[in-house]
């Protein structure tokens, strides 16, 4: 599994999309600093680090198919798909090395936007406790939305097709507690709890306000691991298929 992860590693920082994704996923944190900062005396806001992941998701988002939409769908273009699967590996083995190749690249972006609490400390306080708490639960969160497009791109060979579903289930997702918000979900408070208690961007409500439940975390690892099963089922249906 270790070569395919490395492997996988390898695809994104031989090719530009590694430094394109990072370029932007910076971009899109920096003005979303300059925008808290330059606020703050005019608004009486309190700064917070993690608040610029909660706010700025939505545009997070449109980058996360990027990663996602080659992982299976390339395999299948270039004719590799079937090399891949005749290995000694499992599909376990072959989901997870994947899975984790893009966290490794995912955590590596993230891990470029904490310069700016370093500069913060040379001029003010940093709460590091909500700050890490922050950074856990957006990488948690970014992790699910990881999952998802891995299993859009499990359905198809065309990596445009598997961005655009991919984006498409992600923004479902995304919005999904606004959905229990409509008048029609309010007559069924049933049905209105339950889109609430799993939609992804409530759940990171705690952590973007420095508070950590373990309910919460327990909640994304058993999101990413419910998608990840379905990616390996896909993939395995597609292995007997092809005899």
């Amino acid at each position: 599994m270790f070569a395919l992860f490395k492997k996988e590693v390898q695809s994104y920082f031989y090719s530009p999309l590694a430094y394109v994704i990072s370029a932007l996923f910076v971009l899109i944190y920096s003005l979303s600093f300059i925008t808290w900062i330059t606020s703050l005396e005019k608004l009486n806001l309190q700064f917070s680090f993690a608040a610029i992941f909660y706010d700025q998701f939505f545009y997070f988002i449109f980058l996360i198919p990027m990663l996602t939409m080659k992982t299976f769908a390339e395999e299948r273009r270039a004719n590799t798909e079937v090399l891949l699967m005749s290995t000694p590996l499992n599909v376990f083995k072959i989901v997870m090395g994947k899975f984790l190749a893009i966290g490794l690249v995912f955590f590596m972006i993230m891990a470029l936007t904490f310069l700016y609490p370093l500069i913060t400390t040379m001029y003010g306080e940093v709460r590091w406790g909500s700050l890490i708490c922050g950074y856990l639960g957006f990488f948690l969160w970014g992790m699910g939305c990881v999952a998802v497009g891995m299993l859009v791109s499990s359905f198809t060979e065309n990596q445009i097709i598997a961005a655009i579903f991919g984006e498409a289930a992600m923004l479902l997702l995304f919005f999904m507690d606004g959905f229990s918000q409509i008048q029609w979900m309010q007559n069924k408070p049933v049905l209105s709890s339950l889109l609430s208690a799993v939609s992804p961007k409530v759940r990171f409500e705690g952590f973007a306000t420095g508070v950590f439940r373990l309910s919460d975390m327990v909640f994304y690892i058993l999101f990413i691991t419910v998608f990840l099963a379905w990616t390996m089922i896909s993939v395995e249906k597609r292995r007997w298929n092809r005899g």
